[in-house]
């Protein structure tokens, strides 16, 4: 049994850097659906998607007609004050310093934690996989890499599973895993 953790493709605000989070559900960008359509995924017989649009575009463009189930637990984290800002506008604030500071675990202003975001996607990765066949998780970076954190053999922090648009694991129920 096969999970293959993707995450979607590129949107705009992706492409400016910003913090895109569950607030800001946003569609996929011209080149985003082109580097898509470039690349060959495993097949699969089941998806799962986050609620967003970008994912759902590209669970659309990836697996066309194969069964899909939306689980809103997988929904990027919210980035609170940080929402549709990047780096440029964000430096020299107290907030995001702080947030910095603290190596991403401080919760983002008036947003959530990393620590309740990543308890967020993994129960809702645990009430799904024990599936009996290949299924694809279609999802954020966030979320694949919360589930990567708990799941892959052998370990790794949450930050060591970052994955570009397009790209992901495929992780086995062994938890052994390989990059797409």
């Amino acid at each position: 049994m096969k999970w293959i953790l993707i995450r979607h493709g590129q949107t705009q605000g992706n492409r400016e850097h910003r913090y895109i989070g569950c607030r800001t559900d946003e569609p996929l960008c011209g080149q985003g659906v082109a580097a898509l359509l470039a690349q060959e995924y495993p097949p699969v017989s089941r998806v799962y998607a986050s609620p967003m649009k970008r994912c759902l575009e590209t669970a659309e463009i990836l697996y066309p007609g194969v069964p899909m189930e939306i689980i809103d637990d997988f929904r990027e984290c919210d980035f609170g004050g940080f929402e549709n800002k990047n780096y440029a506008e964000l430096n020299g604030r107290a907030d995001y310093q702080a947030w910095i500071d603290s190596g991403g675990e401080k919760p983002f202003p008036g947003g959530e934690s990393r620590a309740a975001f990543a308890l967020r996607c993994v129960g809702a990765f645990d009430a799904i996989r024990k599936q009996q066949t290949d299924c694809a998780l279609i999802a954020h970076g966030g979320t694949i890499m919360a589930i990567m954190e708990r799941y892959a053999r052998p370990c790794g922090s949450y930050y060591d599973f970052q994955v570009k648009n397009g790209g992901g694991f495929i992780l086995q129920d062994d938890g052994r895993y390989e990059p797409i």
